[in-house]
């Protein structure tokens, strides 16, 4: 099923070679520069569901459009989550702090120093570690 609800027509792998089209076969199309345009009239709640859903799809209103009529096949295309940029940086400043710890506690272990301090920050790593994954799925259910 395609975002638009159109049935799909062929494999998702496309008309590459690939394990279940192990010989690349099928008709090879030339793409047709779109130079056409066609306008239709709507009213303005049934423009912003059809851009909604472009939007979620990760498409342009057109290529949704297209799909739709079996013009073109579905783009099998992960939508780019949507995430706070703040957070982000927090984490990929936090992320470079526990790089150095762990390198620190790495180096530590390797000349022998297993004592108690290896232990306690091997411990809170691994509680920040945990932590981190908690804030990331909170973030991701939003």
């Amino acid at each position: 099923m395609s975002y638009a609800g159109a049935a799909d027509t062929g494999p998702c792998e496309g008309r590459h070679a690939s394990p279940s089209n192990p010989t690349g076969a099928g008709k090879s199309r030339t793409k047709e520069p779109l130079t056409e345009t066609f306008v239709f009239r709507c009213t303005t709640s049934e423009k912003a569901q059809l851009r909604a859903k472009a939007e979620a799809a990760g498409l342009p209103a057109a290529t949704l459009l297209r799909e739709a009529l079996g013009l073109t096949e579905a783009r099998r295309r992960k939508p780019i989550p949507r995430v706070d940029p703040a957070l982000v940086l927090a984490v990929g400043r936090i992320g470079g702090n526990l790089n150095q710890i762990a390198r620190w506690l790495n180096r530590a272990m390797l000349a022998g120093r297993v004592d108690l301090d290896a232990l306690t920050v091997a411990r809170r790593l691994l509680t920040i570690e945990r932590q981190l994954a908690q804030i990331v799925e909170a973030a991701r259910r939003c």
